[in-house]
């Protein structure tokens, strides 16, 4: 069991800020035309969801209702494109707040899947930072096991992918 979150950064709220999804289980998230924002998984929350082993939103409910996930927690960001105009959506994995689940993201188009398939926690992950690290260049690891994923802020031009606008995205946690 997992509780997937949101957090709006701009264009309108989505239709919800968290719940909770069952094993194989798939949900849908509603968001406007120029929503730009952050999706993430919550794991060990209790039945209310106001206390999780990772990506804690500091909620007393199942919703995060505008609250971040606290980090260690593995990032799915998107900008869609559709209301502003644009032709393109830009999306990413980002390992930045570090890393709680490996996570995948399947446009539906002619784009580019992307993904973190690998437990880093188990794979590599130096042990002082299984859970936060705070000496040292440690992007390198984080990237060899997840060359899709952001490892490092500004780490643009191997990292964020763009797709034409008005699709829809497949987001799967633990692939």
């Amino acid at each position: 069991m997992i509780w997937p979150a949101t957090l709006t950064s701009s264009g309108g709220a989505a239709s919800t800020t968290g719940f909770e999804l069952a094993s194989k289980g798939d949900s849908n998230i509603d968001v406007p035309a120029n929503w730009s924002g952050r999706i993430w998984a919550r794991t060990g929350c209790s039945s209310t969801g106001s206390a999780c082993a990772t990506g804690e939103c500091g909620s007393t409910h199942v919703s995060c209702n505008g609250n971040g996930g606290n980090p260690p927690v593995s990032l799915v960001e998107i900008t869609f494109a559709g209301g502003l105009n644009q032709r393109e959506d830009f999306y990413y994995i980002s390992l930045v707040d570090g890393f709680n689940l490996p996570v995948k993201v399947i446009p539906e188009g002619n784009c580019k899947t992307i993904s973190c398939p690998v437990d880093i926690n188990n794979k590599g992950c130096p042990p002082e930072l299984v859970v936060h690290g705070k000496n040292g260049e440690y992007s390198k690891i984080f990237k060899q096991a997840c060359p899709d994923a952001y490892s490092y802020a500004y780490d643009d031009a191997t990292s964020t992918f763009v797709c034409h606008a008005g699709i829809d995205y497949v987001i799967e946690f633990c692939p």
